[in-house]
């Protein structure tokens, strides 16, 4: 039996955002006890030029669900930017896992070879969706939701590395 690209993708964002979801709520209870404003955490930045927290949970968000999306051909659901607050992030993310979980594993079964384009400004990148998944996707989800957690550690959340992993 071999692992399909659903098998690869989809359950990891699933168990990633379940952690995800217990990180934030870790944030949101730090800053009520220390006093601190969830704006500083929400607006935390590693670099001045890299997107904020809020900014990396939507960005997660979208490669989580792009893969069955650009992989699969599943019809999109559009999210707006407009989240301010640990509430929108966390309804972000269950709207997000909602959508994941409606996905149908066969929608990406056989598709490792289908045409995969990413528009991108004024470029394209093609992939097949095999590289497109584990070379981009997941590296990128990855990304996102590591950078999310640094921010909140940084910031003196307490949460470590099981925190991130899951106690699974």
């Amino acid at each position: 039996m071999s692992l399909s690209l659903y098998d690869v993708s989809v359950p990891l964002f699933l168990r990633a955002f379940a952690n995800l979801t217990e990180i934030l709520e870790k944030g949101r209870s730090f800053a009520a006890e220390q006093g601190i404003s969830e704006q500083e955490l929400l607006e935390a930045r590693l670099y001045p030029d890299m997107g904020n927290l809020i900014a990396q949970i939507q960005r997660a968000s979208d490669t989580a669900k792009f893969v069955p999306v650009r992989v699969g051909d599943v019809a999109n659901v559009s999210m707006k930017d407009e989240e301010t607050s640990f509430d929108d992030l966390l309804k972000r993310i269950a709207d997000t896992v909602a959508f994941l979980k409606s996905v149908s594993p066969d929608t990406m079964d056989g598709r490792d070879q289908a045409t995969v384009e990413l528009k991108t400004g004024k470029s394209v990148r093609s992939f097949t969706a095999r590289d497109y998944v584990l070379g981009f996707a997941i590296p990128n989800f990855y990304f996102h939701i590591t950078t999310a957690y640094a921010l909140l550690r940084h910031k003196g959340v307490p949460i470590g590395k099981l925190d991130y992993l899951g106690r699974a």
